[in-house]
């Protein structure tokens, strides 16, 4: 299992709210904890059952891995034990590499997700790496769920990062490569954010993250976002190593 906070106010009260299920993050709610499981998604008892003991536990979203065919349709079954046990905790589905074909390959699973995690590091690559992330936010949009655009530091988006480290070269005092990383970290998730909206996503759907290993970096990171946007963000540490 992982800890993570959603923070409504890190820093600062002008962040936009948005809610999951029925939760509400940003603005002037409080923070939030989210915890994620570590079982087989797809073995249905035994995710519903860790997702219950988060809950009582005090966990006020749980993340769950949708990372195949069986994951997928594990979820409608998973919602429904949840709800005839009358636990509404908001189920956030992360997804990667194949997320735009679960999706839409499983309309069900989509519509029973109180939120999707996307990370831009892991979507796509090349040319489709676009039309990838964009089938994931239109599936979001068409369904009315908020999106949680999670940036990692052992994940970056390798072609955004080549490209800033070539303009880095180039300039007269370059940056050191951690700081370059850090640049990159926050620009996918800006610019992710960006064409979500492009896409039909409203602001009031996008939250942001960029997790890193470092407490320090975490920190600079995160008092750099909320300096530069009003997005709702997520925080969470990763383990040294970790793209989670």
């Amino acid at each position: 299992m992982s800890l993570n906070l959603n923070l409504g106010d890190y820093k600062r009260r002008n962040s936009i709210p948005v809610k999951i299920g029925n939760i509400s993050v940003g603005g002037s709610n409080p923070i939030i904890v989210q915890s994620m499981t570590n079982t087989d998604t797809a073995d249905i008892n035994k995710t519903y059952r860790q997702i219950l003991d988060l809950a009582k536990a005090g966990s006020e979203i749980v993340r769950v891995t949708v990372d195949r065919d069986d994951s997928a349709k594990a979820i409608s079954y998973i919602k429904e034990k949840l709800l005839k046990a009358n636990c509404n905790v908001p189920i956030v589905g992360d997804f990667h590499y194949i997320g735009h074909t679960l999706l839409k390959k499983f309309p069900d699973c989509a519509k029973m997700l109180d939120k999707y995690r996307i990370n831009p590091g892991n979507v796509g690559f090349k040319e489709k790496k676009d039309i990838q992330f964009s089938s994931m936010i239109e599936v979001a949009a068409k369904n009315n769920k908020p999106v949680r655009i999670g940036v990692n530091w052992g994940s970056l988006d390798q072609e955004l990062l080549s490209n800033l480290m070539d303009k880095n070269s180039k300039l007269k005092k370059p940056l050191d490569s951690e700081n370059v990383m850090r640049k990159a970290l926050k620009l996918s998730a800006l610019e992710s954010a960006k064409r979500a909206e492009e896409l039909g996503l409203k602001k009031e759907q996008i939250i942001i993250s960029c997790k890193v290993s470092e407490l320090q970096t975490l920190v600079e990171v995160y008092d750099e976002l909320a300096s530069e946007c009003d997005y709702s963000l997520h925080l969470g540490m990763n383990p040294k190593g970790s793209s989670a």
